[in-house]
């Protein structure tokens, strides 16, 4: 039986309201996954893999980020519409957007007490779980990172004067079919994608630079040192994905964290591109998340 999508708030330091969306299992969870999801998209996006995970005990839940989905139509009035609204974060927009993170781990926990909370973070989600880690790893059993990169090294190709553009991404991909064929290989997916309203928009040059600037801290040893030594990390990457540099900027952040004594598994999969739980060979991706998600919280 399919688990019902259920819409719900929390509330962010600034007072932000954020919505987010819950997938429940049948009976009592044996554990928490809390999604983080890309920049230019939405959690509704991860409908399959949320169905997939309650399906195995878990219950999922996640936001929609600020400047992202039903969050961005909460403030839509003060940009004059919802396509106005999307990717605004403003200066301070990112860092709370990572507070926010810490804000539903507790919520989620307080919750579900006694069961283990994860995260799972793709893309910009990803960035901002790594920079949540450093400072609240012990809020959380396992983290799980995909389409994620060491950002901190793609700063410099970037201008960041200038709003994000997820086209750019594109380039490698000849012919072109659309301008988001680097997401995946899978035709229809790329097709909802480009379809979805909700969809396809960078983020304003001050979350940007703010994004990038709370990325350095992760080549400080001392800081990664900060992680709690016993978290589970799984970092899984296409190698066609220009985000990592066809994995240029994945091995170093890989680095990273097994310097400073993190137990860091390491997966990436020929010829599939970014959004990895969207490829067409994401049921083979899915399993393997699922299944270590299953062996590593405690």
């Amino acid at each position: 039986m399919a688990a019902q999508r259920e819409q719900f708030s929390f509330t962010g330091r600034d007072g932000a309201r954020i919505t987010g969306y819950r997938w429940a299992p049948d009976g009592p969870p044996k554990g928490v996954v809390q999604l983080a999801h890309g920049m230019g998209e939405h959690v509704r996006r991860y409908e399959e893999l949320a169905q997939r995970l309650a399906g195995r005990g878990w219950l999922v839940a996640g936001p929609d980020h600020r400047g992202h989905g039903a969050t961005a139509e909460t403030v839509a009035a003060a940009y004059g519409d919802v396509g106005e609204a999307l990717g605004q974060l403003g200066a301070e927009g990112w860092v709370e957007l990572v507070n926010d993170i810490h804000e539903l781990a507790t919520v989620l926990g307080a919750e579900n007490p006694g069961v283990p909370v994860v995260l799972v973070g793709h893309s910009m989600g990803s960035f901002a779980a790594q920079q949540f880690v450093l400072d609240h790893s012990a809020d959380i059993e396992a983290l799980v990172l995909s389409g994620t990169a060491a950002i901190d090294l793609l700063e410099p190709a970037l201008d960041l004067e200038q709003p994000m553009d997820l086209t750019a991404f594109n380039a490698a991909f000849q012919p072109q079919r659309t301008d988001y064929d680097w997401l995946s290989r899978d035709e229809a997916q790329v097709d909802r994608y480009v379809e979805d309203p909700f969809c396809g928009f960078g983020l304003d040059p001050d979350a940007a630079k703010s994004m990038f600037a709370g990325a350095r801290p992760l080549a400080d040893p001392e800081r990664v040192a900060q992680i709690r030594p016993g978290l589970p990390i799984l970092i899984a990457v296409g190698e066609d994905d220009p985000v990592n540099g066809n994995l240029a900027l994945v091995h170093p952040l890989v680095e990273r964290l097994r310097n400073e004594g993190l137990q860091v598994d390491l997966k990436t999969y020929p010829g599939a591109r970014h959004e990895i739980f969207n490829e067409t060979n994401r049921d083979e991706i899915t399993a393997l998340v699922i299944n270590w998600l299953d062996a590593h919280p405690s």
